[in-house]
C-alpha cells in the first residue's frame, strides 16, 4: 500500500508544472494584447479622433503612433486629403435652354479645426449627403439659370469661378474647404449647338474682315506719312534753294564782282576756245602758237599763205 501512495504523489508534480506554464503563457498573452491595445498608428494624410466612452476627447492626433487607454479609449482615422464629389444631371439656362448631361466635379477637404463639429453634427460618413449634394446642385443650377445658353458656352470659366466662390462661402462654416470646382460637360440640343457654331463662324469672319480693314488702314496711314515726309523734304529743299538764290542776288546787288568770283571758284582749269560774241570773237592759241578758229585776222592769214 505504501508503494502505491508514492507513485500517485510523483504523478501530480508534472501536472502542476504544466498548469503553471499555461497560466504564465496566458498572462503573457494578455499583457501583449494590453500593450498592443495601448497604441494606434495614424497613417499619413489622416488625423486621429480619440473617443473615450464614445465621447470625443481629441480630434487632431497627428500621423504616427498615438497612445490610448485600452478598452476605454479608441482612435478613428479621418482622411484630410483632397476628395472628389461628382454630380450628373440636367439644368436650364435663363433663355430656357436645357443643359443635358451636366457633369460637375467638386474637389474638397475637411478643415482640421472643424473636425469635432462635423463629427458631432452629421458624422464624417454623412458629410456628402448632408452638405455637398444639396448645395452643389442648388448653387450650380442657380448660377447656370442666371445666364443665357450662348453666354454659358462663352463664359464657362467665369461661371465656374462664381459657383466655386459661392460653394466655398456656404461650406466653409461647416468645416468643408472647397479647393476646386469644374463644369466637366455641357451639352445642348443639336439644333442649338449648330446655331451657336454658325454664329461663331460668322463672328470669326467679321473679325477677320475687321482685321484686314485695320491692316489696310495702317498701310494707308504709313503711305500718307511717307508722302507727307517726302513733301516736307521737297518743301525744305525748295525753301533752302530759294533762300540761297536770295542770298546770291543780294550779293550780286551789293558786289558786281561776285559773278566773277563765282566763275573763278567754279573754273575747271580749261580755257574756252571762243570767248565773246559777234562776228569777230576772240580765239585762243593752239599748241603750235597759231590761232584756232575759222576766222583769223588778215595779217595772220597772209603770213600763213606766204609760208
Amino acid at each position: 500500500m505504501g508503494e502505491i501512495k508514492f507513485a500517485t504523489e510523483n504523478s501530480k508534480k508534472p501536472q502542476q508544472f504544466k498548469m503553471s506554464y499555461v497560466w504564465v503563457g496566458t498572462i503573457i498573452f494578455l499583457l501583449l494584447i494590453l500593450v498592443f491595445n495601448c497604441f494606434t498608428i495614424v497613417t499619413e494624410g489622416h488625423i486621429g479622433v480619440k473617443y473615450r466612452f464614445e465621447r470625443i476627447v481629441s480630434d487632431n492626433l497627428p500621423a504616427g503612433l498615438n497612445f490610448k487607454i485600452p478598452f476605454i479609449e479608441k482612435i478613428d482615422q479621418v482622411n484630410i486629403r483632397n476628395q472628389i464629389y461628382t454630380f450628373e444631371g440636367d439644368a436650364y439656362t435663363s433663355d430656357t435652354q436645357t443643359v443635358n448631361n451636366l457633369r460637375l466635379k467638386v474637389t474638397y477637404r475637411y478643415a482640421p479645426d472643424k473636425m469635432s463639429h462635423l463629427i458631432r453634427t452629421v458624422g464624417i460618413s454623412n458629410v456628402e449627403n448632408n452638405y455637398l449634394v444639396p448645395n452643389v446642385q442648388k448653387i450650380a443650377k442657380d448660377a447656370i439659370g442666371r445666364v443665357q445658353a450662348e453666354d454659358l458656352v462663352r463664359t464657362r470659366s467665369q461661371v465656374q469661378a462664381k459657383i466655386q466662390e459661392e460653394l466655398a462661402e456656404v461650406l466653409l462654416p461647416h468645416g468643408i474647404i472647397v479647393t476646386e470646382f469644374a463644369i466637366e460637360n455641357l451639352a445642348f440640343t443639336d439644333a442649338f449647338e449648330n446655331a451657336i457654331q454658325a454664329k461663331v463662324i460668322a463672328e470669326q469672319d467679321v473679325e477677320r474682315m475687321r482685321h484686314k480693314t485695320e491692316e489696310r488702314r495702317v498701310e494707308a496711314e504709313q503711305i500718307r506719312i511717307a508722302a507727307d515726309a517726302e513733301a516736307a523734304r521737297i518743301r525744305i529743299e525748295a525753301e533752302a534753294e530759294a533762300n540761297a538764290i536770295e542770298l546770291i542776288q543780294a550779293q550780286i546787288a551789293n558786289n558786281p564782282y561776285y559773278i566773277e568770283y563765282l566763275k573763278i571758284i567754279n573754273w575747271n582749269g580749261i580755257l574756252p576756245q571762243v570767248i565773246g560774241e559777234g562776228v569777230n570773237p576772240f580765239v585762243v592759241l593752239d599748241g603750235t602758237g597759231g590761232m584756232v578758229g575759222p576766222q583769223q585776222p588778215a595779217y595772220i592769214q597772209q603770213n600763213n599763205n606766204n609760208e
